[in-house]
């Protein structure tokens, strides 16, 4: 697609990864945009999306010191969380989203920012090297062979990282062949390219091959992918018939069909940098 159609697109329907927060039940500055983290009924949209991050965070060990660098960072809640809950005094941010980092620039001008791939780390000029990576439900999106590449190469030696990912599970290999097509334009839709995906052997490997150690990778489909279906269901009094719904609605029944599924795991994955 040229690069005039994608902005004439952009113009219209919002970037791809775009996603109305205010819709979702959050409608800060610096809103939440993850589908978050759901651990019983009556829990709102920010806090779920605080408990993911929070996941994360507790994964990598975050502290204070830390050089952090925070990937796809949408409108900038996580930013704001770290420098709250955590008191990170040296965050960088990146994410696709001009939109997002613009504002993030105007609210957060502490925070360096950039509006780039974070599939493609090496190619920004980077001041100094990071002690902590994260990606908050975005990961998914890009290889993560050239996604762990460009991790490694901004992480110092013993530098952590954590981030969410899909990964079949050993149900996928009894699919038929017509079910493996179905799941392949399902995951399209989404943006998730199927061939980008692994098993869990297929992971460690990944992350093994790329210079990582410490390993864990823990299954969050029920707390995240059930948890956000359940939540969009419940929310009775959202019209139906806008864009911004339809999306929210297509993304939610998705989730519950790869929950109900069991062939695709919602996991996160955090590593330690040889």
């Amino acid at each position: 697609m040229t690069s005039f159609k994608q902005a004439a697109l952009t113009k219209i329907f919002g970037h791809k990864y775009a996603i109305d927060a205010q819709r979702l039940g959050d409608d800060a500055v610096l809103a939440w945009s993850n589908l978050g983290y759901w651990t019983h009924a009556n829990l709102d949209y920010s806090r779920a999306c605080q408990q993911l991050a929070e996941q994360l965070a507790q994964a990598v060990q975050l502290k204070a010191q830390d050089r952090v660098l925070d990937l796809g960072c949408g409108q900038g809640a996580s930013l704001w969380y770290w420098l709250q809950q955590y008191h990170v005094q040296r965050l960088s941010a990146v994410d696709v989203q001009a939109a997002c980092i613009e504002r993030i620039q105007q609210y957060l001008p502490q925070v360096s920012s950039y509006c780039h791939s974070f599939a493609k780390l090496q190619q920004l000029a980077w001041a100094d090297s990071f002690d902590v990576v994260m990606c908050i439900d975005a990961a998914y999106h890009s290889d993560l062979n050239e996604l762990l590449s460009g991790i490694s190469s901004v992480l110092v030696s013993g530098g952590r990282c954590g981030l969410h990912y899909l990964m079949w599970s050993e149900r996928w290999q009894s699919c038929s062949e017509w079910q493996k097509q179905q799941y392949r334009y399902l995951l399209k839709a989404a943006d998730v390219n199927w061939r980008h995906l692994m098993d869990q052997q297929q992971l460690e490997h990944c992350l093994q091959q790329q210079g990582f150690q410490e390993i864990q990778i823990q299954d969050y489909s029920e707390p995240v992918l059930q948890g956000f279906a359940d939540y969009i269901a419940a929310q009775q009094t959202l019209p139906s018939y806008t864009l911004a719904q339809f999306k929210i609605a297509m993304t939610a029944k998705l989730c519950r069909k790869l929950y109900q599924d069991g062939r695709l795991r919602y996991v996160q994955l955090s590593a330690v940098k040889t």
